[in-house]
């Protein structure tokens, strides 16, 4: 889909939807937004304006945006509790106008000092549920044995072993090509903010990824994707996500064994085996070192709770 297309959805008059087409032409060719980052930016957008049709009795224009009052934008936040909507949605759209907003600005078009004095609502401190070494391990090893494919069941041990032993995030391994392989010392990713990202590469991983190809009945090379499905086109993370489901069903773990619970695993893991937090920050392309203490609450949590189960007077 273009930023055209994106932008010709919004209720909105056609001077805001031309910029809104400028600004999702920024994100995808300047800040190179994933595409579903794209998806949830164009929903959080279409949310915001649709509102204000009702608020102000009519598809807002520029001149609109550029009056709207911190009353208005309390009246936004008012109506998304009102629906019922977790604060984590709503910080992420108050995200996306800010963004929007400041595209504009940045442009000339418009400047809006009350969306500045808007603070984000408060989002509830979740700690990270990784797998235990040994369930991490089995859901690998279940992988292999559960698909009577060969090479599919080699794929899908190729990506969890990505995800738990190199601490990958689901759509940077799907968005591996067959150029990529075999597999450097060193893979490099372009994280948030265009900084790039070193991640080294077991063994363990090469050789899932080399045993794969092998089997893979699919003709691929060059810049085709290395991980495909039935029919040869790229695997889609709703694939992964399908794989893990049935692999915790199998082995009778709670639904938090999600695949990105893989890198939480490999976070935590690395942790409690004497790895440095800021090494452990790179590995993963954390910008700030507070998402990554996130991880050493895990070890506080599980120590309370294994305290308060072995604790005569706890």
């Amino acid at each position: 889909m273009t930023s055209a297309q994106r932008a010709r959805g919004l209720m909105a008059a056609g001077d805001v939807r031309a910029q809104a087409a400028h600004w999702f032409t920024y994100l995808t060719s300047e800040k190179r937004a994933a595409h579903h980052t794209l998806i949830d930016y164009e929903r959080d957008l279409s949310c915001f304006v649709e509102f204000l049709v009702d608020h102000l009795g009519g598809e807002a224009t520029l001149k609109d945006l550029e009056a709207l009052t911190v009353r208005d934008f309390r009246s936004f936040l008012a109506n998304r509790r009102a629906q019922g909507l977790a604060n984590r949605s709503t910080a992420r759209t108050l995200s996306a106008i800010r963004s929007f907003f400041k595209f504009m600005e940045r442009r000339k078009v418009l400047s809006n000092a009350a969306l500045t004095t808007i603070r984000s609502p408060k989002i509830p401190h979740s700690i990270p549920k990784p797998l235990s070494p040994k369930a991490a391990k089995d859901v690998i090893a279940e992988a292999e044995v559960k698909e009577e494919r060969d090479w599919v069941a080699a794929r899908d041990v190729a990506i969890l072993t990505l995800l738990y032993g190199c601490g990958l995030r689901v759509a940077e391994a799907l968005n591996l090509n067959q150029t990529d392989t075999p597999l450097p010392k060193m893979l490099r990713f372009k994280g948030k903010g265009n900084k790039d990202r070193l991640v080294p590469t077991l063994p363990a991983a090469s050789n899932a990824i080399a045993a794969y190809q092998a089997l893979c009945p699919h003709g691929l090379s060059g810049d085709d994707p290395l991980f495909v499905g039935i029919r040869g086109k790229r695997l889609g993370q709703a694939q992964v996500q399908a794989l893990m489901r049935t692999l915790r069903k199998r082995l009778g773990l709670p639904d938090t064994a999600t695949p990105h619970a893989l890198r939480h695993s490999f976070a935590t893991h690395l942790l409690n085996a004497g790895g440095d937090l800021r090494t452990i920050q790179e590995l993963l392309g954390h910008a700030s070192l507070s998402t990554t203490q996130i991880y050493t609450e895990v070890d506080q949590a599980r120590l309370l709770e294994t305290y308060k189960k072995a604790h005569p007077r706890a």
